[in-house]
Protein backbone atom coordinates (compact mmCIF):
# COMPACT_ATOMS: atom_id res chain seq x y z
CA UNK A 1 0.00 0.00 0.00
CA UNK A 2 1.58 3.70 1.03
CA UNK A 3 4.62 4.10 2.49
CA UNK A 4 3.53 4.11 5.91
CA UNK A 5 6.26 5.97 7.46
CA UNK A 6 6.04 9.06 5.53
CA UNK A 7 2.25 8.45 5.85
CA UNK A 8 1.83 9.02 2.05
CA UNK A 9 0.43 7.20 -0.77
CA UNK A 10 2.93 5.24 -2.91
CA UNK A 11 3.63 6.33 -6.36
CA UNK A 12 2.61 2.81 -7.81
CA UNK A 13 -1.17 3.31 -6.55
CA UNK A 14 -1.49 7.01 -6.72
CA UNK A 15 -0.63 6.76 -10.91
CA UNK A 16 -2.95 3.59 -10.92
CA UNK A 17 -5.88 5.11 -8.84
CA UNK A 18 -5.39 8.49 -11.42
CA UNK A 19 -5.29 6.24 -14.54
CA UNK A 20 -8.58 4.06 -13.19
CA UNK A 21 -10.79 7.07 -11.58
CA UNK A 22 -11.33 10.36 -12.16
CA UNK A 23 -9.63 11.28 -9.26
CA UNK A 24 -7.12 14.44 -9.71
CA UNK A 25 -3.61 13.37 -7.85
CA UNK A 26 -4.64 16.19 -4.71
CA UNK A 27 -7.86 14.28 -4.65
CA UNK A 28 -6.14 10.59 -3.96
CA UNK A 29 -3.63 12.44 -1.37
CA UNK A 30 -6.34 13.90 0.83
CA UNK A 31 -8.47 11.10 0.55
CA UNK A 32 -5.15 8.90 1.62
CA UNK A 33 -4.47 11.24 4.68
CA UNK A 34 -8.64 11.22 5.81
CA UNK A 35 -8.48 7.20 5.16
CA UNK A 36 -5.10 6.88 7.48
CA UNK A 37 -6.82 8.91 10.18
CA UNK A 38 -9.97 7.24 10.00
CA UNK A 39 -7.50 3.66 9.54
CA UNK A 40 -4.69 4.23 11.26
CA UNK A 41 -3.92 0.74 10.15
CA UNK A 42 -4.31 1.01 6.56
CA UNK A 43 -7.60 -1.02 6.41
CA UNK A 44 -11.43 -0.90 6.86
CA UNK A 45 -12.99 -4.37 8.79
CA UNK A 46 -16.09 -5.24 7.60
CA UNK A 47 -17.53 -3.78 10.93
CA UNK A 48 -16.32 -0.34 10.33
CA UNK A 49 -17.42 -0.32 6.99
CA UNK A 50 -20.84 -1.76 8.25
CA UNK A 51 -20.73 1.29 11.21
CA UNK A 52 -19.99 4.42 8.33
CA UNK A 53 -22.70 2.74 5.86
CA UNK A 54 -25.37 2.71 9.38
CA UNK A 55 -24.41 6.95 9.05
CA UNK A 56 -25.72 7.01 5.64
CA UNK A 57 -29.30 5.67 6.54
CA UNK A 58 -29.75 6.36 10.60
CA UNK A 59 -33.12 5.42 10.35
CA UNK A 60 -32.90 2.10 8.51
CA UNK A 61 -31.24 -1.64 9.21
CA UNK A 62 -28.55 -1.41 6.98
CA UNK A 63 -26.22 -4.51 8.34
CA UNK A 64 -27.56 -6.76 5.70
CA UNK A 65 -26.81 -4.50 2.77
CA UNK A 66 -23.03 -3.51 3.67
CA UNK A 67 -22.24 -6.85 4.28
CA UNK A 68 -22.88 -7.03 0.64
CA UNK A 69 -22.00 -3.98 -0.64
CA UNK A 70 -18.71 -5.02 1.54
CA UNK A 71 -18.34 -8.38 0.25
CA UNK A 72 -18.36 -7.06 -3.35
CA UNK A 73 -15.64 -4.55 -2.62
CA UNK A 74 -13.20 -6.46 -1.20
CA UNK A 75 -11.64 -7.53 -4.85
CA UNK A 76 -9.36 -9.67 -3.05
CA UNK A 77 -11.43 -11.62 -0.53
CA UNK A 78 -9.16 -10.98 2.66
CA UNK A 79 -11.98 -9.39 5.02
CA UNK A 80 -10.54 -5.89 4.54
CA UNK A 81 -10.94 -3.23 2.49
CA UNK A 82 -7.38 -1.15 1.67
CA UNK A 83 -7.10 2.34 0.58
CA UNK A 84 -7.08 0.92 -3.21
CA UNK A 85 -10.50 -0.70 -3.09
CA UNK A 86 -11.65 2.08 -0.85
CA UNK A 87 -11.22 4.43 -3.54
CA UNK A 88 -12.54 2.14 -6.40
CA UNK A 89 -15.64 2.18 -4.91
CA UNK A 90 -15.78 5.54 -4.67
CA UNK A 91 -15.15 5.84 -7.90
CA UNK A 92 -17.28 3.54 -9.03
CA UNK A 93 -20.33 4.34 -6.58
CA UNK A 94 -20.26 8.22 -7.01
CA UNK A 95 -18.42 9.29 -10.16
CA UNK A 96 -18.26 6.03 -12.22
CA UNK A 97 -19.54 5.34 -15.96
CA UNK A 98 -23.20 3.77 -15.67
CA UNK A 99 -22.02 0.42 -17.50
CA UNK A 100 -18.75 0.69 -14.31
CA UNK A 101 -21.69 1.30 -12.23
CA UNK A 102 -23.53 -1.83 -13.89
CA UNK A 103 -20.53 -4.11 -13.25
CA UNK A 104 -20.49 -3.01 -9.41
CA UNK A 105 -24.21 -3.34 -9.49
CA UNK A 106 -23.52 -7.33 -10.85
CA UNK A 107 -20.76 -8.21 -8.53
CA UNK A 108 -23.40 -7.01 -5.73
CA UNK A 109 -25.82 -9.64 -6.57
CA UNK A 110 -23.53 -12.21 -7.46
CA UNK A 111 -23.32 -13.52 -4.07
CA UNK A 112 -21.54 -16.73 -4.58
CA UNK A 113 -19.18 -14.99 -7.50
CA UNK A 114 -19.83 -17.34 -9.54
CA UNK A 115 -20.57 -15.02 -12.40
CA UNK A 116 -24.52 -15.44 -12.91
CA UNK A 117 -27.03 -13.90 -10.75
CA UNK A 118 -29.95 -16.17 -9.71
CA UNK A 119 -33.34 -15.60 -8.93
CA UNK A 120 -32.36 -16.06 -5.06
CA UNK A 121 -29.59 -13.80 -5.39
CA UNK A 122 -32.00 -11.30 -6.58
CA UNK A 123 -34.49 -11.93 -3.74
CA UNK A 124 -31.24 -11.47 -1.11
CA UNK A 125 -29.90 -8.64 -2.05
CA UNK A 126 -33.68 -6.95 -2.74
CA UNK A 127 -34.49 -7.85 0.87
CA UNK A 128 -31.08 -6.16 1.88
CA UNK A 129 -31.99 -2.93 -0.13
CA UNK A 130 -35.40 -3.40 1.54
CA UNK A 131 -34.15 -2.90 4.96
CA UNK A 132 -32.72 0.33 3.82
CA UNK A 133 -36.22 1.57 2.92
CA UNK A 134 -37.66 3.29 6.00
CA UNK A 135 -41.24 2.30 6.80
CA UNK A 136 -43.28 5.31 6.40
CA UNK A 137 -41.85 5.19 2.44
CA UNK A 138 -42.60 1.58 2.15
CA UNK A 139 -46.31 2.57 2.48
CA UNK A 140 -45.92 4.56 -0.69
CA UNK A 141 -44.29 2.04 -2.72
CA UNK A 142 -46.35 0.55 -5.71
CA UNK A 143 -48.33 -1.81 -5.26
CA UNK A 144 -46.06 -4.56 -7.74
CA UNK A 145 -43.02 -3.42 -5.37
CA UNK A 146 -43.81 -3.02 -1.97
CA UNK A 147 -42.43 -6.05 -0.36
CA UNK A 148 -39.00 -7.25 -1.00
CA UNK A 149 -40.53 -10.85 -2.80
CA UNK A 150 -42.50 -8.67 -5.08
CA UNK A 151 -39.66 -6.38 -6.15
CA UNK A 152 -37.45 -9.47 -6.92
CA UNK A 153 -40.04 -10.80 -9.15
CA UNK A 154 -40.80 -7.80 -11.14
CA UNK A 155 -36.77 -7.52 -11.53
CA UNK A 156 -36.50 -11.24 -12.32
CA UNK A 157 -38.97 -11.31 -14.69
CA UNK A 158 -37.46 -8.28 -16.31
CA UNK A 159 -34.69 -10.35 -17.53
CA UNK A 160 -37.20 -13.06 -19.27
CA UNK A 161 -35.41 -16.25 -17.06
CA UNK A 162 -36.97 -19.27 -15.44
CA UNK A 163 -36.99 -19.95 -11.38
CA UNK A 164 -33.77 -22.00 -11.97
CA UNK A 165 -31.35 -19.90 -14.22
CA UNK A 166 -28.82 -17.70 -14.29
CA UNK A 167 -28.02 -13.86 -15.71
CA UNK A 168 -24.76 -13.52 -16.91
CA UNK A 169 -22.99 -9.64 -16.32
CA UNK A 170 -23.37 -8.58 -19.74
CA UNK A 171 -26.90 -9.83 -20.16
CA UNK A 172 -27.35 -8.11 -16.88
CA UNK A 173 -25.86 -4.82 -17.77
CA UNK A 174 -27.49 -4.91 -21.12
CA UNK A 175 -31.28 -5.75 -19.59
CA UNK A 176 -31.02 -3.31 -16.70
CA UNK A 177 -29.75 -0.11 -19.82
CA UNK A 178 -32.73 -0.78 -21.63
CA UNK A 179 -35.02 -1.18 -19.29
CA UNK A 180 -35.75 2.18 -16.93
CA UNK A 181 -38.02 0.00 -14.50
CA UNK A 182 -34.84 -2.91 -13.79
CA UNK A 183 -32.57 0.31 -12.73
CA UNK A 184 -35.16 2.13 -10.31
CA UNK A 185 -35.46 -1.49 -9.09
CA UNK A 186 -31.52 -2.57 -8.38
CA UNK A 187 -31.54 0.57 -5.79
CA UNK A 188 -32.77 2.56 -3.50
CA UNK A 189 -33.13 6.15 -3.58
CA UNK A 190 -34.92 8.10 -0.91
CA UNK A 191 -37.78 10.13 -1.28
CA UNK A 192 -36.34 12.81 0.65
Amino acid sequence: MGNTRSGTVSKEILEELKLNTKFTETEIVQWYENFKKQCPMGRISQEQFQAIYAKFFPDSDTNTYAQHVFRSFDMNDDGTLDFKEYIIALHMTSTGKTTSKLEWAFSLFDVDKNGYITKSEVKEICTAIFKLIPKDEVECLPEDENTAEKRADKLWKLFEKGNNEGIAEGKFIQGVLNNDTALHLIQYEPFK
